[in-house]
């Protein structure tokens, strides 16, 4: 089964073609060759992209039984993050500022600051494989998880916390509103990315309608009609 799906409007970059994605019901749709994709907030799409092959929506759930939180890996994090203040359920007030779905979320240990995913993760199904957090190689925004994410559990403590809802919208509160993929490089260690990439002159630069942004130097936006080609360009002359 495949889904058509237009990644000029479904990528946070809104930058791509059409594309049929394969949809995965079973693991043995997935093939070595597969890239795997969940809502798109952090890639890059090429006008010649790899197969794509994305969750189907049978694993967009979330069941809380004897203080275990399991979630499927197509589970969007604003769902979460609403059945987690509906429940009263803490440390997961993050995820209502962090958009993605949980396996993409998983597979990068996603987070602000010092609140990451892999936190209160107790375990993770990857394809039929249910690894221990304790048996995956993990670090600041990085695994090495190479198959789909099918599921997740979590431990689970109460208290949902509002201040903290507020002091991750105010995290977000200087950053640009125009298409991208959130932070355009990870942070090396003990420095910021958007530091070294103003410190270069490359805050504001503009190719086309891809621009390193004006308010963070960090977020590589797109005006409107921007391309793969520049993204790339401009993504290759701050590695420089």
């Amino acid at each position: 089964m495949t889904k058509s799906i237009d990644f000029s409007k479904f990528s946070s970059f809104k930058i791509g073609s059409k594309v049929d994605v394969k949809l995965l019901q079973k693991c043995s749709d997935f093939h070595q060759d597969d890239y795997i994709i969940g809502s798109c907030n952090n890639i890059l799409i090429s006008n010649n992209p790899p197969p794509l092959i994305k969750l189907s929506k049978r694993f967009n759930y979330i069941t809380l039984q004897n203080n275990i939180l399991k979630i499927g890996g197509a589970t969007p994090s604003g769902k979460i993050a609403s059945f987690c203040k509906k429940n009263n359920i803490a440390n997961f007030e993050f995820l209502s500022h962090l958009p993605g779905t949980l396996g993409g979320l998983i597979k990068m240990n996603a987070g602000l600051k010092e609140y990451e995913i892999f936190n209160h993760l107790i375990s993770v199904d990857i394809c039929g494989d249910t690894k221990l957090k304790n048996e995956i190689n993990f670090g600041y925004r990085y695994t090495d998880i190479k198959k789909p994410i099918l599921e997740a559990t979590f431990e689970v403590s109460y208290g949902f916390d509002d201040e903290k809802v507020l002091m991750f919208k105010k995290m977000r509160a200087n950053q640009p509103h125009k298409p991208s993929a959130g932070s355009c490089f990870k942070n090396p260690h003990a420095d910021y990315a958007g530091r070294l990439i103003e410190e270069v002159g490359l805050k504001g630069f503009r190719v086309g309608d891809m621009e390193f942004s004006k308010v963070h130097a960090n977020f590589l936006i797109n005006h409107g009609n921007g391309c793969f080609e520049d993204a790339m360009y401009l993504i290759n002359e701050a590695k420089k």
